[in-house]
């Protein structure tokens, strides 16, 4: 897979190229910050341009043919839903408030101490509270496949939580990126599904989040002729889709 080092006069410029030399969107693009650039003497002696590396979705998939699932291997079972219910409009909350506050003040901290001054909304469901950042066209907050957005929903899920006055969880997201992503991902599973069957041979997906994963979980868990499970550990666990037993 084609990996290229891209410069702009920014972030955004960077990963604005990047999106136009592989003709994709964001999210179907890993982004790894190399250098964040900076102004020199004046913004003029010593400028330094922010550099990336850049390459499509890594899917690493491999049809393996004498595949013996591991003996303790458990299919994965989501903790909650994946695809959130529709949002509904929200009453103003003020910061402290409730948990939804808290959560919205503590976000609002984080990206000012990261220098970032994007607004956040908070809209709320009787399962999750959804901090949506506005304005971060860039990706800058999203990460290599969402892993800055997912670390900074993790930091926001404890803090919040150890309050213990409210129980649902808090999803992060900026520019619809969760959706379009989750978009991605099921028709991916609808594709590599059909290749299983056809085949008749298991197919592994290499390295993917946690989120990932189970997007892909729930959108096979339906079709009878597949069964899909989980292997290896932390970040390099892997999905391995492959005909179910009746089949």
């Amino acid at each position: 897979m084609n990996t290229l080092e891209i410069e702009g006069k920014n972030i955004d410029e960077a990963i604005e190229k990047a999106c136009r030399e592989f003709n994709v969107p964001r999210e179907k693009m890993n982004i790894e910050i190399l250098s964040e650039g900076s102004k020199g003497f004046l913004g003029l002696v010593g400028t330094k341009k922010a550099r990336i590396k850049a390459s499509l979705l890594s899917l690493d998939v491999a049809l393996e043919k004498d595949f013996e699932p591991p003996r303790e291997i458990k299919e994965a079972a989501p903790a909650r839903k994946v695809v959130e219910p529709k949002k509904t409009s929200a009453a103003a909350i003020e910061p402290g408030e409730n948990a939804a506050g808290e959560a919205k003040e503590l976000l609002q901290g984080i990206l000012s101490r990261m220098g970032l001054k994007f607004p956040v909304s908070v809209e709320e469901t009787a399962e999750a509270i959804t901090l949506n950042i506005k304005g971060d066209g860039s990706g800058l907050l999203i990460g290599k496949g969402g892993q800055t957005l997912d670390a900074i929903q993790y930091i926001l899920n404890k803090a919040v939580g150890k309050s213990g006055r409210d129980k649902r969880m808090i999803v992060l997201d900026t520019e619809e990126y969760r959706d379009r992503r989750d978009e991605y991902l099921i028709a991916l599973a609808a594709k590599l599904g059909g290749k299983v069957k056809k085949t008749k041979k298991p197919l592994t997906i290499n390295h993917m989040s946690a989120r990932d994963r189970r997007v892909i979980h729930l959108a096979l868990k339906s079709d009878e002729a597949l069964t899909t499970r989980s292997r290896g550990e932390g970040a390099y666990r892997k999905i391995i889709i492959l005909p179910s037993k009746k089949e």
